[in-house]
């Protein structure tokens, strides 16, 4: 955490009040009216001196701080200086029973004697204890450890101009860019031109200049960030550079459950590339779980979010032309393919986890990352949850044994081809038999195969409520053939609210793993890797936990 200056003065007791500032400023338009404000360690109170009974009381709680700063007036002849403190609560939304965050901006004039520079120096005093405070304001939860990103935090921003409904940029300069300056977080912004831009760009960038890298996209884009961080030859220093998502496309899964994890209320659009860069401008960070994957040209890829094979691929790849109406592209596409319901080939097995308690019923908070070079928070840790199987009367898996595996006559990697990334320990050659410890699915006709390691799928898309950004897991889902069309939009629909798992089908199949295998037999198909289409066939994943670093709440 920076330190600029003096410590702010011990606590004192004025007017019944103890805590860490008090003092008497006056309103900025109107010297008349004045304020008693109030500063503890956890909130800035402010109250209206008046003799009048019943005295309106703000409380704001330090938690909600972006940032503060102190300021001359642009008219030299003013001795006053100002601090104002910016705020973002839950506050009721217009028109709506729900709750999101909001801004709140307190201004007030420090006119103490009539010496300029003495005056500006009481304002800046209390705008760096207000920001001080605001840094120690962490969620505190037992067993968990956070860090925050020193200040000023340097952030390169990377925005995708065309995403979504292509107003990425202007979404930025709308909502995020006057609440980065309000934090008094430096950045750069970085205008992507062409596919793979971004993971060029990050090969070859000097990562020692910034203390984060932030996209302002959809998934894809830090997909192309994450892969390029892994391509560098000091790919172990660079991916632990802390990564940054805005919601600027139109799927924005990591986004939705970025916020999911900080347990804030469900948010939407606006409100939700508000809610994360309010989480970008607090800094705090944490771990990231990465996918190893593995294609059967040789080719190894490493993803954040999904690995889809199926009805999941199809829509989210066929919708792209609908990508111009933002969000609601995804059930176009979802209504387009139900009526064309493909049924596809393959072999599919897997690593379960070994541990199999009960999947909790609410949302817990992820742990944190706990090797930064930061300002440490004490927090608190949630047990962690596992495994659940949708249809346990009519189980469709068997345990793989040596003379009945999954295999491939596609060639593997070559050895000593990329040793310099992690080693995927779990996964033999693609044309190697499985162990046997993996269990292999009976089934060989699939309406769809789905793979994430977060809770969201979509930003209205609840894949799995118990998920966490590094719990270890991949979350393995498939539909076998035999669902009928209703029944597979009630599953979508019920995800909605992540409720689908509750539904009984009978068709639906979950499962915790750490690797897995899957082998297409179809000669068509698409499969999508956090949403970006690559080759198919045989493809091997690996969960690699707590690899990267993610800034959330």
């Amino acid at each position: 955490m920076e330190k600029d200056g003096p410590e702010a003065e011990p606590p004192r007791q004025r007017n019944g009040f103890v805590g860490m500032l008090y003092g008497e400023f006056t309103d900025t338009l109107n010297d008349k009216v004045r304020y008693s404000v109030s500063l503890t360690e956890s909130a800035l109170t402010v109250q209206r001196i008046s003799s009048s009974p019943g005295r309106t009381k703000v409380v704001l709680n330090l938690t909600d701080c972006v940032g503060c700063r102190a300021y001359r007036a642009a008219d030299g002849a003013d001795v006053g200086a100002y601090f104002t403190a910016y705020f973002y609560p839950f506050k009721r939304r217009w028109m709506s029973a729900g709750v999101a965050r909001q801004r709140v901006e307190q201004c007030f004039r420090v006119a103490l004697v009539q010496d300029a520079l003495t005056n500006l120096r009481e304002a800046e005093r209390w705008a760096r204890s207000i920001r001080d405070a605001s840094v120690q304001q962490a969620p505190r939860k037992a067993g968990v450890t956070a860090w925050a990103v020193r200040r000023p935090c340097r952030v390169m921003i990377l925005v995708n101009p065309h995403s979504g409904r292509g107003q990425a940029l202007q979404l930025f300069t709308g909502h995020v860019q006057g609440m980065l300056s309000e934090a008094g977080v430096p950045y750069k912004l970085v205008i992507t031109e062409h596919q793979n831009h971004a993971r060029e760009l990050v090969k070859k960038a000097d990562l020692s200049q910034w203390d984060a890298l932030v996209i302002m996209s959809g998934d894809g884009l830090l997909f192309e960030v994450i892969n390029g961080l892994m391509e560098r030859d000091d790919w172990q220093e660079a991916i632990q550079t802390p990564l940054g998502i805005l919601p600027g496309g139109s799927g924005n899964a990591l986004a939705a459950s970025v916020h999911h994890y900080s347990q804030s209320p469900p948010a939407w659009n606006e409100e939700l590339l508000l809610s994360c860069g309010f989480m970008l401008c607090k800094g705090l960070v944490g771990s990231l779980d990465l996918v190893s994957i593995h294609l059967a040209s040789t080719q190894r890829l490493f993803s954040f979010l999904s690995l889809a094979w199926g009805f999941v691929a199809d829509v989210d790849i066929e919708s792209e032309k609908y990508r111009h109406v933002g969000a609601i592209r995804f059930l176009m596409g979802t209504l387009v393919r139900l009526a064309t319901l493909r049924v596809y080939q393959g072999r599919l097995a897997y690593l379960p986890v070994k541990e199999k308690p009960n999947l909790p019923t609410t949302p817990q908070h992820p742990s944190l990352c706990s090797s930064l070079p930061c300002q440490l928070i004490p927090t608190s840790s949630p047990t962690q949850n596992s495994h659940h199987v949708c249809n346990k009367s009519n189980p469709k898996t068997i345990s793989i044994s040596s003379n009945n595996a999954v295999t491939t006559k596609r060639p593997d990697m070559p050895s000593g081809s990329r040793t310099r990334e992690p080693p995927d320990s779990l996964l033999p050659g693609l044309d190697q038999p499985l162990p046997e410890s993996w269990t292999v699915v009976k089934e060989e006709d699939f309406v769809l195969v789905l793979a994430i390691y977060q809770s969201h799928l979509a930003e209205d898309l609840w894949a799995v409520p118990g998920a966490l950004a590094d719990d270890g897991i991949i979350h393995l889902f498939y539909v076998t053939a035999g669902i009928s069309r209703p029944a597979l939009l009630r599953l979508f629909l019920a995800m909605e609210k992540g409720a689908h798992l509750a539904c009984g089908c009978p068709h639906l199949v979950y499962e915790k793993v750490r690797a897995l295998r899957l082998e297409p037999i179809s000669r068509e198909g698409v499969i999508a890797v956090d949403g970006e289409t690559v080759e198919y066939g045989p493809v091997q994943a690996q969960i690699h936990p707590g690899l990267a670093r993610l800034i959330h709440g």
